[in-house]
């Protein structure tokens, strides 16, 4: 409940600010594991929800989890380059598996945080930035919480022809006693003017667990303009990684 109000509170403040006039939607940040170096121009309002995500994931014990997950994410501008974003996780199912057979059965609501994109000066149809600093401002259900996180993080996009692109994010969290880095670099594919595709890969660095590796795909299909249906996959690549990540996404723009 409380991340809903947080949510739907912001959602009203946004939406009520003064609009400007209608502009080409910005890139969304999903799919994929990082974001995208566009900014929601001032007034605008981006929503991108997951419909749903799923991870399965199995521990040195041999306790398998699955679990699928709704989550939403808002994006409104504050000035030319500068996003106000607000994300949570409403809903969690999670059932546990040991190996003996024995399951339970989890429900609740995640984390719910607060960012500030930047589009860093210098970017331009070639190469372009952004930076994006993030705090937990409501912990959810104990099963489904991090605690209080904060996240620093950067995303890099060179296009190399008018179809082919290459992408870097690196992000710094750290919060409840762990510090986790982040490198995802990716290669994306503009298919048709409205599809497109990408390939990445994941590194976590955590300072007192295994380190993880993922790798996967994605594909964003562009219903029409500020209207984005997405897909995505990524899997474990050592015994220390989650087995398999899946999402699906509904995103739109208004403008």
């Amino acid at each position: 409940m409380r991340q809903c109000i947080v949510l739907f509170g912001l959602s009203m403040a946004c939406l009520s600010a003064r609009a400007e006039p209608p502009s080409a939607p910005p890139a969304f940040d999903r799919p994929g594991l990082g974001f995208s170096t566009d900014t929601v121009g001032r007034g605008a309002v981006a929503l991108e929800f997951g419909l749903p995500s799923y991870l399965r994931e199995t521990d040195a014990e041999g306790v398998r989890s699955t679990t699928l997950s709704g989550d939403a994410l808002l994006r409104t501008g504050l000035a030319p380059g500068l996003e106000l974003q607000v994300s949570g996780t409403p809903w969690n199912r999670q059932r546990l598996r040991a190996p003996d057979g024995e399951g339970t059965r989890l429900r609740g609501a995640g984390d719910s945080s607060v960012g500030v994109k930047w589009a860093g000066p210098g970017s331009n149809d070639r190469t372009a930035w952004a930076v994006l600093a993030t705090a937990v401002v409501a912990r959810g259900d104990a099963a489904f919480s991090d605690g209080r996180q904060y996240a620093l993080a950067a995303s890099v996009e060179q296009t190399l022809t008018d179809r082919w692109s290459l992408g870097l994010f690196a992000e710094q969290q750290r919060g409840a006693g762990q510090r986790t880095t982040t490198w995802a670099p990716s290669l994306s594919l503009q298919a048709t003017p409205t599809v497109s595709t990408y390939l990445e890969a994941g590194f976590f660095d955590v300072n007192d667990a295994p380190d993880q590796t993922l790798a996967g795909a994605g594909l964003s299909w562009q219903v029409r303009p500020g209207v984005q249906l997405d897909v995505s996959f990524d899997v474990g690549l050592d015994d220390d990684s989650p087995d398999l990540q899946m999402a699906s996404g509904l995103s739109i723009y208004l403008d």
